[in-house]
């Protein structure tokens, strides 16, 4: 019997409701179809406003996610910073609270504070009804202190962390950007214009670093590009010229591609290769993880962009729905990144 399109509308609009924020290709292997007639729905229910869809991922919009959703709610966000990358995901979360007819509450307990519970306490005395949740996890343990999280008698999301499976954490709903597939991105383009072997500078003190580190590790064996040891930038805002060193010094060995975590990092190195006698890109093709201000640089520099906004989006949509109820299972969703070409990559190597 042929399906129609509005039969098919119908089941899609059916799964959403039962598994909440989806990829689109996750959508069609669940219900049976191709994935361009999944795509090509999925397209028409967004312009009649019945779907919301954010980088491959699909959703109910957050006024129907929950029908019953009381009013008045107070939703709390605990991030590491501002002033950088998680702006974009304070915006997504800030657009999709208030949509809903809440309030935002902010609070910010920077890295290598500590200061997360008393963070946390302070977000719990303004009355949130949910936590949007980014811990301060030490890459090398990632929850051992926040195990406290899963004791609060409310509905808590992380936001771009995820914990390891032995952790009580991990019974936690989680939203965040596949920063491994981010790196594989930058890497397969890279080894597309010819390099066989890529640099990577980056912090080790970040969640999102190490999460660059090991995409890292496990892009290059993929690929078969020749892996090298990770060149550490030990604090933001040290000193540059070292980190240039040791650029120059790798392409002095044959290595002329360089993938770098973050913008600010990567924006500071350009004049001081330059001082160097290496151009971007005639000499080293430069690739920037973040895209935050990666369109600013002068050359604009090739970018992983990490879906920051639609993070922030899709982890209100979720933590909407366990405030209303939702015993759906817990969910894990990783949006994926995409890649920014600019100009700092130049042509093959």
């Amino acid at each position: 019997m042929t399906i129609t399109a509005d039969q098919r509308r119908a089941r899609i609009l059916d799964v959403v409701r039962e598994l909440g924020t989806v990829r689109v290709v996750d959508l069609a292997e669940h219900i049976g179809l191709a994935a361009v007639t999944v795509r090509r729905d999925v397209a028409a229910l967004a312009d009649s406003g019945l779907l919301h869809r954010t980088h491959g991922a699909v959703s109910l919009p957050v006024s129907d996610a929950e029908p019953g959703l009381p009013q008045g709610l107070t939703v709390g966000m605990l991030v590491p910073a501002v002033g950088s990358y998680f702006d974009e995901i304070i915006d997504g979360a800030r657009a999709a609270v208030t949509a809903a007819g809440a309030r935002l509450v902010l609070g910010i307990a920077p890295y290598e504070s500590g200061d997360d519970q008393a963070q946390v306490e302070q977000l719990l005395a303004a009355e949130v009804d949910g936590l949007l949740v980014s811990p301060n996890w030490h890459p090398d343990r990632p929850a051992e202190r926040s195990a406290w999280l899963r004791e609060l008698e409310l509905p808590v999301v992380l936001v771009e962390r995820r914990a390891p499976a032995e952790s009580a954490c991990a019974e936690l709903d989680a939203v965040g950007s596949d920063h491994h597939h981010g790196v594989l991105l930058a890497l397969r383009h890279l080894a597309a214009l010819g390099h066989d072997s890529v640099l990577l500078a980056a912090r080790h003190d970040t969640w999102t670093a190490f999460q660059v580190r090991t995409g890292y590790a496990e892009g290059t064996g993929l690929l078969g590009l020749e892996p090298q040891p990770v060149i550490d930038i030990r604090s933001p805002g040290g000193d540059p010229g070292v980190l240039a060193e040791q650029i120059a010094a790798g392409v002095a060995r044959g290595i002329r591609a360089v993938l770098i975590h973050n913008d600010q990092e990567a924006i500071r190195l350009t004049p001081l290769l330059r001082s160097r006698g290496l151009r971007i890109p005639q000499d080293v093709a430069l690739v920037s993880y973040d895209d935050v201000f990666a369109a600013l640089a002068a050359p604009p520099l090739t970018a992983v962009a990490p879906p920051k906004r639609a993070v922030g989006t899709a982890a209100v949509e979720l933590l909407l729905r366990r405030i209303g109820g939702s015993a759906l299972p817990v969910q894990h969703v990783q949006l994926l990144p995409e890649l920014k070409v600019r100009t700092s990559c130049g042509g093959a190597a």
